[in-house]
């Protein structure tokens, strides 16, 4: 029966990992932080090769804003699931009073795609790499920043050493970042359902929560509590991957019958 389901496509692409941090600050940014750690690791754990394309970091240690790209068989296939806002709840390092507080950070799984783009709808611009505490910095205009005219998208990297390697990093998450666009827009009359999917990406959906308090971590769309939140964002999400897909092909047997 599951051979008869429709496969998605993009299952075996590779991916952009995009996690923006959300409410809550310092502490948000520090989630964003643990997202990326995260991710890291469940690539590391799985033979998929991650790389940090760009990172906006904080000085305390936090990420306002990072992207990755995640390559491998069915990379997609397995992050797809991860996209939506996630949630933190637990007392900051910086809270002297015990006091726990709830952030949040976004995160959205993109497949990396081929795009059609004219050479005439890009402004390409170089400068000098930089960061906090002097990472990323050198002596050349290494780092790159592409604007998308027709859609103002802006795409930054500055990872690579060599302009060229980010030239080619930063249109590979501009066609996904199109791609999303495209597709969205397409997708727009339909957005009613697909909100009630799993894995459809909803940015504004709160998908899982994190606890650390009642050491918890739930997935709201399943309805799956598991009581190892240091497995989990050490990069174990094995047990909620194969959860979420085992959901999601249930419901698509049901729409067979």
């Amino acid at each position: 029966k599951l051979l008869l389901l429709p496969r998605d496509p993009n299952d075996d692409k590779n991916v952009i990992v995009e996690i923006r941090a959300g409410a809550g600050g310092d502490e948000a940014s520090l989630f964003a932080a643990m997202l990326m750690r995260m991710y890291l690791r469940y690539a590391e754990r799985h033979g998929l090769t991650a790389a940090v394309l760009s990172v906006n970091d904080t000085e305390i240690g936090g990420v306002k804003e990072a992207v990755l790209s995640v390559t491998g068989r069915g990379a997609f296939s397995r992050l797809k699931y991860e996209s939506g806002v996630h949630r933190i709840q637990r007392v900051p390092v910086t809270e002297a009073n015990g006091k726990k507080q709830t952030s949040t950070a976004t995160v959205a799984v993109l497949p990396e795609m081929e795009v059609d783009i004219k050479p005439d709808d890009l402004r390409i611009d170089t400068y000098r790499a930089s960061g906090h505490g002097g990472q990323y910095i050198n002596r050349t205009d290494s780092a790159v920043r592409i604007t998308h005219l027709p859609t103002g998208l802006v795409v930054t990297c500055q990872d690579e050493k060599s302009q060229l390697k980010n030239r080619e990093q930063a249109m590979k998450v501009l066609k996904s970042r199109l791609y999303d666009l495209y597709r969205t827009k397409a997708d727009s009359e339909y957005a009613s359902n697909r909100r009630a999917q799993v894995g459809t990406g909803e940015r504004n959906e709160r998908i899982r929560t994190y606890n650390f308090n009642e050491g918890r971590v739930t997935d709201h769309r399943i309805g799956l509590t598991l009581y190892r939140v240091d497995a989990i964002v050490d990069g174990d999400l094995d047990e909620i991957i194969d959860a979420l897909t085992l959901d999601e092909q249930a419901r698509k047997l049901r729409e067979l019958r």
